[in-house]
């Protein structure tokens, strides 16, 4: 992800524009900016190549949108599941450490066996999310008409971005006080605006949805 460091390239987010997500009669629906939606493309895109490589970011062919049966007649997804060679060990960068946390950090052999059948999984549902947001967000902003299903995507993807951009960040659960302290000139700072419309549009998502 972009260093926080780097003024030249620090995102800028209008506020007076963040009228978040709200319920309508076809599902849920929001406006963004044209620099909204770059920003929110750029870090989703980010996080999909992050989790699952280069290219994940790019929507798969549609031929390719039903799985196949393998040869022995099991739905491939399926099928590589329970041949599946996953690794053991939770991933050394600590962003990605962040996305595919252990499921039992008091039993590194059972959180090994666990990752081992489910963060292939993980990967791969991470990605679909991400590609769902860039599908329904254009680059140029406008209007954003999600179904219940797209917006659950949304939901997911918008978490996953939040923790990474708070890993680099080094964000804290108490980062509404460290981010009304920030000093003028810190380089953080338009990082900690991002990150804090993030939390609005995952906010104002839950409640469109409830």
């Amino acid at each position: 992800m972009s260093d926080p460091g780097d003024d030249a390239d620090a995102p800028e987010i209008a506020e007076e524009t963040m009228a978040g997500f709200r319920r309508t009669a076809r599902g849920v629906s929001a406006r963004f900016t044209a620099g909204q939606a770059g920003i929110l493309r750029s870090l989703v895109a980010q996080v999909a190549e992050l989790v699952g490589g280069p290219g994940s970011a790019q929507a798969p062919p549609a031929e390719s949108q039903q799985e196949p049966a393998g040869a022995d007649g099991l739905p491939m997804d399926l099928a590589a599941i329970l041949a599946t060679d996953g690794p053991l060990a939770p991933p050394e960068d600590p962003v990605l450490a962040r996305l595919l946390p252990d499921a039992y950090g008091d039993d590194p052999e059972s959180a090994g066996e666990f990752r081992r059948y489910t963060e292939p999984g993980l990967r791969s549902g991470k990605v679909a999310a991400a590609q769902t947001v860039l599908a329904t967000l254009p680059a140029a902003g406008g209007r954003v008409r999600l179904s219940t299903g797209d917006a659950e995507a949304w939901l997911r993807s918008l978490n996953d971005v939040r923790l990474a951009l708070g890993v680099v960040l080094g964000i804290t659960e108490d980062y509404e006080r460290e981010f009304a302290s920030t000093e003028p000139g810190d380089p953080r700072e338009a990082y900690l605006h991002v990150y804090d419309f993030l939390t609005f549009l995952q906010e104002t998502l839950v409640r469109a949805l409830r």
